[in-house]
């Protein structure tokens, strides 16, 4: 198991919810919880507050919101993540992008704006009077 500096592991295959593969077009709007893989086509809206792990074949078309999205494929649209946003070596993004945390690797396509925003705390971390 790989451990990132946050101190959570690294997301592994076997602990994904659904897999979407490359022989898949779908089209509309899809949420879900847990860990996704889409490595096929989409076309629409994707709501989550988890994870998406957009695959290297993947072409998404679609404004996408979750708490985690870690980018390999094509993205045209907006990504707003609650957590972090990931741009991997083969990523392509033609939109803007906002999280509290913004990977950029080297070789990434990225076109669009890039926006940092706060955090937002977890309720055990808010003081009480």
């Amino acid at each position: 198991m790989h451990w990132r500096k946050s101190g959570k592991p690294a997301v592994k295959e076997t602990d994904l919810s659904a897999y979407i593969d490359e022989a898949s077009e779908i089209e509309g709007k899809y949420s879900f919880s847990g860990t996704v893989m889409l490595n096929g086509k989409f076309t629409g809206e994707i709501a989550s507050n988890d994870t998406l792990i957009i695959g290297d074949k993947a072409v998404v078309n679609a404004s996408i919101r979750a708490g985690v999205v870690l980018v390999n494929g094509e993205v045209v649209g907006n990504i707003l993540a609650s957590e972090r946003v990931e741009l991997r070596g083969t990523a392509r993004v033609f939109g803007d992008v906002e999280a509290p945390v913004i990977v950029v690797e080297e070789g990434v396509l990225f076109e669009g704006h890039c926006r940092m925003t706060e955090a937002k705390p977890t309720p055990s971390a808010v003081a009480t009077p």
